[in-house]
């Protein structure tokens, strides 16, 4: 472990789990502010999902790191589920810094194509997959389909450590309709597609705040939090 690293980690283990989570909790920012944070390496390189978890986690005293900063690249998603994929990243984040990490997968899934993209939402048109290419292969798969629900599924996970034996795993769905035209400029992956009733929008044309509060990592994000403070508490 570089000099970096091992300052960071130093810093990081020498606070205590009272300290880190608190005896009182405040709503918000208020506690965000109260709380040291705790960096932790999100196994991820997307820059929409660090946006939407910093956010989230904030009040959980917990600091966000991509895992482009510590030169990660991605290991092989070979597990059968969402969670199993969570867990395969959260370990090879935490195995190459030293450090606790959180990884989240995640991705659309449609019962009228068998449960597709699924575990492949985010390659689901192939090789060198982009978010156009995606979308474009799933409307062409909806094509003549009446049936257009949907519902995108998060597993959010954190560790410790690599051999962290009790990760704190949290599950959210947000349902939808899947819908042939774009619309909206916010969000990424499949939101300009994804319908939500009850907003009577897409989810690339709700702002950022609304979207956090109702979506599928939103909750998991809020899910989690609650679950490490309830963890750690004395």
């Amino acid at each position: 472990m570089n000099a970096h690293l091992t300052n960071i980690w130093f810093g990081v283990k020498c606070r205590s789990k009272r300290s880190l989570w608190g005896a009182d909790h405040m709503d918000g920012m208020n506690q965000a502010q109260a709380l040291p944070r705790q960096v932790t390496v999100l196994a991820s390189a997307n820059a929409g999902k660090l946006a939407e978890l910093s956010s989230l986690l904030v009040p959980a005293g917990i600091e966000l790191r991509p895992m482009t900063a510590f030169g990660l690249e991605s290991p092989e998603e070979d597990g059968a589920t969402f969670i199993e994929n969570a867990l395969i990243k959260a370990r090879h984040a935490s195995s190459a810094t030293g450090l606790p990490a959180i990884a989240d997968d995640s991705g659309l899934v449609v019962p009228a194509l068998g449960g597709a993209p699924g575990l492949l939402s985010s390659r689901y048109s192939g090789e060198g997959a982009t978010a156009e290419g995606n979308n474009q292969r799933l409307i062409a798969a909806l094509d003549g389909i009446e049936d257009r629900r949907a519902h995108f599924y998060c597993a959010l996970v954190y560790i410790e450590r690599v051999d962290d034996p009790a990760p704190v795993v949290a599950t959210a769905a947000w349902n939808g309709l899947i819908v042939d035209t774009p619309r909206g400029t916010h969000g990424f992956g499949y939101d300009p597609h994804f319908f939500v009733p009850e907003f009577k929008a897409t989810a690339a044309e709700l702002e950022p705040h609304t979207k956090n509060a109702h979506s599928h990592r939103g909750l998991a994000a809020r899910r989690l939090a609650a679950a490490l403070r309830q963890r750690d508490a004395p």
